[in-house]
């Protein structure tokens, strides 16, 4: 039906809808006002019939004591008598008990008045005669007649005060509970309507536009409610429809924007100084936010053994996709990774591959790149070894053999053992001068670990009849330049010793990882020795001590005679 028939309902619903709340409003403010005007009259009209109580109550007390100082005045002839008598019939006829003949005082009040009137009456002529013995007689009765009466106006004058406070609380009541019930009207009929009205108008305000007020009402706001609601769900139709339109025009535009930002953020991990585990990582990181990748794994194959992996996501029992990471055509690990719906861009995929593939082997050239640097410096301090200190000690070893030839032609006492103990000296520091020498020309050609330690162990192998086997399942990634270096001269150090002292059969290198800890274990089934003696001119231990110090490791020693000796070293990686 067109909107145009629904107006003239609308306007006729308006009207009686609108006057629900202003005729409740209305009549609850208009009995308030009654009660406050039925409450406030009874209260003057009660107050209005009490101000002559306390008069009333006042002189009939008196009446008491003016009975009992007229038989006095009798007993004691007083000529006072006669103006005592006009006192008590003035008293007696007050106006304040005349006012006791209203249609609201109890008649028993008004009996009892009338009764005393009565007796007083009947006593009075006594008074006046000589026979006064008469009102003597009476007066105990009289009297308690009278108190009787102060009793009925003092309980008649105190029940209207309880009426008065009966009607002040039962009006007082009425307008509490008629206030509180238009305070809970408005709030639960207009306050919370409204204010879901102005909530929903500030959604809105915001770009909610799905936003409903839930108010079933009879009024006027309920009427605005609907209006509102629908008003709101035209609008959110329209917006969704505007949405979708624009949803489809950029849907593949957001795509290519989202490969384009993941193949950055992957890319510009490779700007990094130092490629290590942690920016492996945070590109997986990258490509499993892809959508549909629900986890990825990273997996670096190295020849000598100790092959890493790096991994992202929460895995799951669905299968694995794998690519391959190479480069010039040489295989230099996996990418594998699992999906759900939606399928992934395999595209992005492959470049994703390739980023992790010039990832890996910059790192290797990376860490080859300082092993060059750092054994160029060594090299180089090895040449100023070299060309000063060896000279001066050679220079050192010569004066010392014409020292001797000079002194056997004399003939000088206590001299042979200090020049054995001098030439002894030189020779073993002119031997750790070349055993330093060889140390500091030390080459690895190697970036891989596990290749560096093959190629050593290879050349020392070469220069003894002793077994050296080799166990690497360390993984190259996490060990940097200076760490690869003072491993390997570690190492190399460690299997020098045992090739010269230990008379060992079989030498055995482990290497492997334990948590975020690297283990090297050289282990000989020699002599062994003991390692709490410390032997004069041997600097082995110390040297091995200082290279495990570099690489924030710890070195232990342990050794038996005729048990072998085992070289421990323990360090942590991505230092």
């Amino acid at each position: 039906m067109p909107l145009t028939n629904h107006r003239p309902q609308l306007t006729k619903m308006k009207h009686t809808k609108t006057s629900i709340l202003t005729k409740t409003i209305a009549q609850v403010m208009l009995w308030i006002v009654l009660i406050s005007i039925i409450t406030t009259s009874l209260a003057l009209i009660t107050l209005s019939s009490s101000l002559k109580d306390a008069e009333a109550v006042n002189i009939a007390g008196s009446l008491r004591m003016q009975s009992y100082r007229l038989a006095y005045d009798i007993e004691s002839n007083s000529p006072e008598i006669v103006n005592h008598l006009n006192k008590f019939s003035d008293s007696i006829e007050s106006p304040s008990f005349q006012a006791l003949e209203q249609w609201f005082v109890p008649d028993d009040i008004e009996l009892s008045y009338q009764d005393i009137r009565l007796q007083w009456h009947s006593l009075k002529p006594a008074l006046l005669s000589d026979n006064k013995q008469i009102y003597l007689n009476k007066v105990s009765l009289f009297v308690d007649e009278i108190d009787h009466f102060v009793f009925r106006l003092q309980e008649f004058s105190e029940r209207k005060l309880q009426l008065l406070s009966f009607i002040g609380a039962l009006g007082l009541s009425l307008i509490v509970f008629l206030s509180i019930f238009i305070i809970f009207f408005t709030q639960r009929q207009i306050v919370t309507p409204l204010h879901r009205l102005v909530q929903a108008s500030k959604a809105m305000t915001n770009g909610n536009y799905s936003v409903q007020v839930d108010l079933r009402s009879d009024n006027e706001l309920g009427q605005l409610s609907d209006s509102f609601n629908h008003m709101a769900k035209q609008i959110h139709l329209n917006y969704k429809e505007l949405e979708n339109r624009v949803e489809d025009k950029t849907k593949k535009l957001s795509q290519a924007n989202r490969s384009l930002t993941t193949l950055y953020h992957c890319s510009q991990q490779l700007s990094a100084s130092q490629l290590d585990e942690q920016t492996f990582k945070n590109i997986l990181d990258t490509f499993v936010h892809i959508e549909g990748i629900t986890s990825a794994r990273l997996i670096v194959e190295e020849e000598s053994g100790g092959d890493w992996e790096i991994t992202s996501g929460e895995a799951n029992d669905s299968p694995w996709s794998l690519q391959e990471l190479s480069i010039d055509g040489e295989q230099l690990g996996y990418l594998m990774w699992q999906f759900s719906l939606p399928c992934p861009d395999q595209k992005l995929i492959i470049n994703i591959s390739n980023i992790l593939a010039r990832g890996v082997f910059y790192n290797q050239a990376q860490k080859q790149t300082h092993q060059l640097i750092l054994l160029e410096e060594r090299s180089a301090i090895a040449r100023e070894l070299h060309d000063s200190l060896a000279q001066s000690l050679s220079y050192l070893k010569i004066q010392t053999t014409l020292l001797k030839r000079q002194l056997a032609k004399c003939d000088c006492k206590n001299t042979g053992n200090t020049l054995i103990e001098l030439d002894e000296g030189l020779k073993s520091a002119y031997t750790q001068l070349r055993e330093l020498l060889n140390t500091f020309r030390l080459t690895i050609n190697k970036a891989h670990f596990g290749e560096a330690l093959q190629e050593i162990t290879t050349t020392l192998a070469a220069q003894t009849s002793i077994n050296i086997r080799v166990n690497n399942e360390l993984p190259s990634l996490p060990i940097n330049a200076q760490q690869h270096v003072h491993l390997l001269q570690l190492i190399r150090e460690a299997t020098l010793n045992a090739i010269k002292h230990s008379k060992a059969d079989n030498i055995i290198i482990t290497c492997f990882q334990e948590s975020e800890q690297g283990c090297i274990n050289i282990e000989d089934d020699g002599v062994g020795f003991d390692p709490t003696e410390e032997k004069i001119n041997h600097y082995g231990l110390r040297i091995m001590q200082e290279r495990a110090n570099c690489v924030h490791g710890t070195l232990s020693i342990s050794s038996e005679f005729e048990h072998g000796c085992t070289v421990n070293v323990m360090f942590p990686l991505n230092q």
